[in-house]
Formats: structure tokens, sequence, C-alpha cells
């Protein structure tokens, strides 16, 4: 009986970076349905309530200074240290970062461009609104209130709403936006919402904000994560255009590639000599050897001819060996 190998908690991590071999289908992008339209209505009336409870100096500007002069960071120093570090996780270049780092792995996993452009547009659109927000009611943070008591509205200010817990509820909410399961989206809106809502809170124990500048803020990004969906169109269409963009370069870049293929030695032309034998010497750079008129035969069919007698020179004072005249004569003594 053949059992599977037991995949180890680091197998399974490099397993989920493999890349998959297409776009998933069964991500479901979010529809503008009845239920979320009837929530986008009553968080926009919760939004201009704020506002106006606000600008009429209610009970909520009197929290306000309640809560600005019980000096929080002063009450509870001994987590100064611990906030400052937190508040980052509001601060809009930081979080971007690190949100579109994992939403570009999740783009390049599933071949869509689809998590990068919502997060593009929704950080757009809390670009606009929020500030479009902040420096048409310039309210002063209380840092610098001139008026005690008063809602310090128009002034010059750009506290209201919050920025950073704006940013938070955006930042973080997105990834709840986009959770391809029920179960990963209730996590992240879970994750999401307790983040949000400590970085409001700590800008309120810092000082730096009102705490209807955090309400504000919460129900600014709340309203942008509620609202997105009637971007779906314009980023599926942006989505198309890029892919189809890329494409266009693709092509034109294979056909304007150099062939890459093996090289081949030009041919060599061949130029006919000339059928006149004096062109034919006149062309050669040596001259030709002609032979003697009359009949030829090859090497091998001559006869060789053994030369008869000594190969040596003949030499007048040297004689032949055994003839009369080689004997010496006989002297006497």
């Amino acid at each position: 009986m053949r059992t599977e190998p037991k995949l180890t908690r680091l197998d399974r991590v490099f397993a989920r970076l493999d890349r998959e071999p297409e776009r998933p289908a069964h991500i479901d992008v979010p529809k503008m349905s009845r239920h979320r339209i009837v929530l986008f209505a009553a968080t926009l009336a919760f939004y201009g309530a704020i506002v106006w409870a606000v600008i009429i100096t209610s009970w909520l500007v009197r929290l306000d200074w309640q809560v600005m002069f019980f000096r929080p960071y002063q009450q509870w120093s001994e987590i100064h240290w611990f906030v400052d570090y937190y508040v980052v996780l509001g601060q809009r270049g930081p979080t971007a970062v690190m949100v579109a780092a994992w939403l570009g792995w999740r783009s390049w996993r599933q071949h869509t461009l689809r998590p990068l452009l919502a997060l593009g547009v929704s950080l757009l659109l809390l670009n606009i609104t929020v500030g479009a927000a902040k420096y048409g009611m310039g309210r002063l943070g209380p840092h610098y209130a001139t008026v005690i008591g008063s809602n310090e509205m128009w002034r010059g200010g750009d506290i209201f709403p919050s920025g950073h817990t704006a940013n938070a509820v955006v930042t973080w909410g997105i990834l709840a936006y986009l959770a391809s399961t029920a179960r990963a989206q209730r996590w992240l809106s879970a994750v999401s919402a307790v983040t949000s809502l400590g970085v409001g809170m700590a800008t309120v124990y810092l000082g730096t904000h009102w705490l209807s500048d955090v309400l504000l803020g919460w129900v600014a990004g709340l309203l942008i994560l509620l609202g997105l969906p009637w971007f779906e169109p314009l980023i599926a269409r942006s989505e198309a255009r890029i892919f189809d963009l890329r494409d266009r370069w693709r092509d034109r870049r294979s056909r304007t590639a150099p062939d890459t293929g093996p090289v081949s030695a030009p041919p060599v032309v061949v130029t006919p000599l000339p059928a006149d034998r004096d062109d034919v010497a006149a062309h050669s750079p040596r001259a030709p050897a002609y032979l003697a008129p009359g009949p030829h035969t090859a090497r091998s069919e001559r006869t060789p001819i053994t030369p008869s007698g000594s190969r040596r020179p003949p030499h007048t004072e040297r004689h032949p060996r055994g003839s009369a005249s080689s004997a010496r004569p006989m002297t006497g003594g």
C-alpha cells in the first residue's frame, strides 16, 4: 500500500508560493447590491450627522474638550513609546508599501491586476474625499486650539476628519474586500477593524486629533470601502487595456527582434574561366607550363632504366680494382 508523503509546514509554505496556472475563476467581484446601498446611505447620513454636530458646537464638541483636558498621554505615560510606533500603522506611506507588496504578489500569482488596481482606486478616492473635507472645513487640532469650547472650524487647520484613521480603515480594509473566501474575509475584517480602531485612539492619546475627528475618519474610510464596487467596471476596463497594451508591445518586440538562428557562411561565388587560353594566361597569377608535343605516358607506365657502369665520375689517376696495373712495383731495399 502506497502512502503519500506528509508535508511539513515549510513544504506547505513553498507550495503556496507556486504560481497558479491561470486566473482563479472562483473569486467573485463584489457588486453594489441593495443591502450594500442601504449600508452606504446609512453611513453617509452618519457622516453628515457628525459634521453637523461639530458645526453647531453640540455635546460632541464638549466631549472633545473634556478628552483633551484629560491629557491621556500624561495619565498613561508608560505606554507612550508603544503608541508612537503603533500609530505608524495609519500613516499613508508605510502602510501603502506593505499592503502593495502583498497585493502585488497576489496579482502575480493569480494573473490579474485587480488587487493592485483596487488599492490604487481606493487610495485615490481617499485622497480626494478626505483631503477635500480637511481643507474645506479647516478645523484646528487640540494643540493649536484658540478658544476653549469652540469647534475650531474654518481656521486654516487640516485635521477633520482624521487622515490616519481613514487611511487605516481603507488600507487594511482593502485586504478584507479582496479576500477570496468568506472565512478569510471575516478574519481580515476583524483585524482591519481592530487595527483602525487602535490607530484612531492612538491619535487621541497623543493629542493630535479630537475624538470627533477619529469618528469622522472611521466613517470616511468605511464609505470608500462600501462604494468601491461602483468602480469595479472601471477597474476591469483598465486591466483589460493594460493587458492589451502588453500584448501589443510583445508582438511589436517579437517582430523587430533580430533572428538569432545559426549563422551560415556566405555562399562562394565561382566565376567561370574564359574560354580563350590567352585570357587564361592573362588572368592567372603564374605562367602556365607548356608540354612538348607528342604522346605522353603516365609515370607508372614508364620502364625504369638502370645505368650501366659506376655512377662515380671518371678519375684519371685511379685504376680499377683487379687489374695488373694496380699492383705496386717491388722495390729493393
